[in-house]
């Protein structure tokens, strides 16, 4: 079975996760299966993609799959990790990627959400922001793309507390562009993508890769990077780590002690 289904029309690719069983979680198969329908519909001159789940589902996608994350004594997120470097792939696309949003959105598909251009969700819709149940800490990337969508002390409410955000909140913070009801959110995408078709691609295309490099524009010493990545170690080296993955493959909640 495909992980990924996809189709081009009048310009509009259309990206679907369809591994709803195991809640399109981002394992490697997907990913890959991602970037490839995106790499396929770029070659075929799509103007704008949707990436969306299945119609009607639950649950957008869980984030990480769990099962492939790095063993205690390694960096989980690390530059070549798949998950990012589709983060990374989808924030360079030629053309604008409006994020379809039906379900939860847990982990770090959050990440991959916000790094579409436009998030047009339904009131299922939900944002959940979850290393902290697990001890993962998360990547210094990662968590100045946040700080580029929200303000710092939501972003802090986010990573601290790993409750879940609901739609409305989503809009308020500037997470969901649009918040359509249920029935009309295909239409409202499909529109917007329509609009997008309409407009200069070679004046898009130029905008996007600006608005990204001026986001990114954080000048830092390099003492704070390696004092960061000091921190981050310090916890993926960690027994909570270690408890934090020993729990979910148990199926239970962590017991964490700080040490």
């Amino acid at each position: 079975m495909a992980l990924v289904l996809s189709k081009l029309e009048d310009g509009i690719g259309t990206v679907t996760m369809n591994h709803s069983e195991h809640r399109n979680a981002l394992s490697r198969g997907l990913i890959s299966e991602l970037m490839g329908a995106c790499d396929a519909l770029l070659m075929a001159k799509a103007r704008v993609i949707i990436l969306r789940a299945a119609p009607g589902a639950k649950i957008w996608s869980a984030g990480h799959d769990v099962n492939e994350l790095d063993e205690p004594g390694r960096d989980p997120l690390t530059y070549s990790d798949p998950l990012l470097v589709l983060i990374r792939t989808i924030q360079g696309l030629s053309v604008p990627v409006i994020a379809m949003i039906e379900g939860g959105v847990w982990g770090g598909a959050c990440d991959l959400a916000m790094s579409c251009d436009i998030l047009v969700g339904s009131p299922t819709a939900s944002f959940c922001m979850t290393p902290a149940k697990v001890g993962i800490p998360y990547n210094i990337t990662g968590v100045l793309h946040f700080m580029n969508v929200l303000g710092v002390n939501r972003v802090k409410e986010m990573f601290f507390t790993a409750q879940v955000l609901n739609a409305e909140e989503a809009q308020c913070c500037g997470i969901l562009n649009r918040l359509v009801p249920v029935e009309d959110l295909e239409k409202v995408t499909h529109d917007m993508a329509v609009r997008i078709t309409r407009n200069s691609p070679l004046s898009i295309e130029a905008m996007k890769e600006e608005i990204r490099l001026l986001a990114a524009a954080h000048p830092l010493p390099p003492t704070v990077f390696e004092r960061i990545q000091g921190l981050r170690q310090m916890v993926y080296e960690s027994a909570d780590y270690a408890e934090g993955l020993q729990a979910i493959k148990e199926k239970r909640d962590p017991v964490f002690k700080g040490e």
